[in-house]
């Protein structure tokens, strides 16, 4: 009886933390957050463009580097580590699927 309780408060907690997140996204979406941080993207390329055209009005030594905004590295120990294993399971996946479909496939034929 104790089993049945404790997987129903670790149900309800997981249902409650999965309904939080739904909510946080819907209304993240919902007021416009992504369009808006789309807008200043858009903005800053636009900046970036009138800057660029202004130092060749002006002569100046173009870079292209200058302009561009740096992307982020998201990598660490944790998303490599991560990645490895997807690779892993994903080659082991493939592996197990050919053989099964190739077995199958030997039966129709006979």
């Amino acid at each position: 009886m104790k089993k049945q309780k404790v997987a129903n408060v670790i149900f309800k907690y997981f249902f409650l933390m999965a309904f939080i997140t739904f909510l946080t996204i819907y209304f993240s979406q919902a007021t416009g957050y992504y369009e808006y941080e789309q807008y200043k993207k858009k903005e800053l390329t636009e900046e970036q463009i009138k800057k660029f055209e202004q130092d060749i009005n002006e002569g100046k030594e173009i870079d292209v580097e200058s302009y561009l905004k740096p992307a982020k590295n998201f990598e660490n120990k944790i998303s490599n580590a991560s990645l490895a294993i997807s690779d892993t399971i994903g080659k082991y996946m493939i592996k197990g699927i050919e053989f099964v479909f190739g077995g199958i496939g030997k039966l129709i034929e006979e």
